[in-house]
């Protein structure tokens, strides 16, 4: 119905010249028919594709199972009872892991658009509250989920294990060479 009210109001105004010297009219369909205004809605993407898991969440997972496991041999603060727990705080790690990196490109672009002084702090305090707040989150779920079982140690041994962590991740999606979006 859109269209045809278009294509009316397009061919109101004379297509023949009534005067040599007046340009001609042309009905462009076309572009008609691309209007914005008669697009379909867009949909938004299902959640369930959104969430899907990618050969390169696992590849992180086997990444951040070495790096945990070689961190329970060579610091004496980390513990980890077995593989399975070992495997299991991988994959808490990652979850993790993946919610700070989104929150702080949230955060960090926040802070690139920010207009007035007020919005800039206000991002600027976001992103200081958040970088030690994830070490918290990190040994609260630890001790949550696992208990005695695990143990990252204290607040200094769970930063540098998630540097490691992250810039690991990092250097192995570059030798895969896939892009990393946290960076």
């Amino acid at each position: 119905m859109q269209i045809v009210k278009r294509v009316r109001e397009e061919v109101r105004t004379p297509l023949l010249p009534r005067r040599s010297d007046t340009p001609t009219r042309k009905i462009d369909l076309i572009k008609i028919c691309n209007s914005p205004a008669l697009r379909p809605p867009r949909t938004q993407p299902d959640k369930v594709h959104a969430m899907r898991i990618t050969s390169l969440d696992v590849v992180d997972v086997f990444v951040y199972v070495v790096i945990l496991n070689l961190a329970v041999q060579f610091v004496p603060g980390v513990i980890s009872e077995s593989f399975a727990t070992s495997l299991l705080t991988a994959i808490v790690l990652k979850l993790v892991l993946e919610g700070v990196l989104r929150l702080k490109k949230a955060v960090l672009s926040r802070l690139r658009a920010a207009s007035g002084p007020l919005r800039r702090a206000t991002s600027l305090v976001m992103l200081v509250l958040l970088l030690p707040g994830s070490k918290f989150v990190v040994l609260w779920l630890e001790d949550l989920l696992f208990g005695d079982a695990v143990s990252l140690g204290g607040f200094w041994s769970v930063t540098l294990l998630l540097v490691t962590l992250t810039v690991s991740r990092a250097l192995v999606r570059r030798l895969l060479g896939a892009r990393d979006p946290a960076l």
